[in-house]
């Protein structure tokens, strides 16, 4: 699955990601992770368990695994804090959106993996898994969000 794009250029002629609209009601969670290797499961846990909180245990797993894969990224190419961020919109119940903030404002790249390549599937992972998928720059970096499915 592609990003969900308006396809517009961007100011240096990148492709514009459209993004779910984040400001809207609903339950949200937040959390900052230090730059440290225990961030990626750190986040993979606090996702974990706030699903659980909201009885959303059937994408339970697969939401840890993309956010692990996501502040993996973050870890290896930014510097400074990563975010996370679950909402449950209320207007738009059905969906779970998931967003990973790093400082870096450049945008995420696929790359093509060799089959004996430790890394380099978490945005083709991504990219198949969620429902939708994009990225947009912020004022202090970047964030790259997605959409899961859920339980009505």
């Amino acid at each position: 699955m592609e990003p969900d794009t308006v396809g517009l250029p961007g100011p240096r002629g990148e492709e514009v990601i459209r993004v779910t609209d984040t400001h809207t009601d609903g339950d949200r969670v937040t959390w900052t992770f230090t730059t440290d290797l225990g961030a990626v499961h750190t986040a993979r846990c606090a996702v974990r368990d706030q699903l659980g909180v909201w009885q959303l245990d059937t994408v339970s797993d697969l939401a840890a695994l993309l956010v692990s894969e996501l502040v993996t990224n973050a870890l290896r190419h930014a510097t400074g804090p990563v975010g996370v961020c679950l909402t449950r919109p209320s207007v738009r119940s059905g969906v779970l959106l998931v967003e990973v903030s790093d400082p870096l404002p450049d945008p995420p790249r696929e790359r093509a993996a060799r089959p004996d390549d430790e890394g380099g599937r978490g945005l083709q992972l991504l990219a198949v898994s969620a429902c939708r998928w994009g990225h947009r720059a912020g004022p202090r970096g970047k964030t790259v969000c997605f959409e899961l499915a859920v339980p009505r």
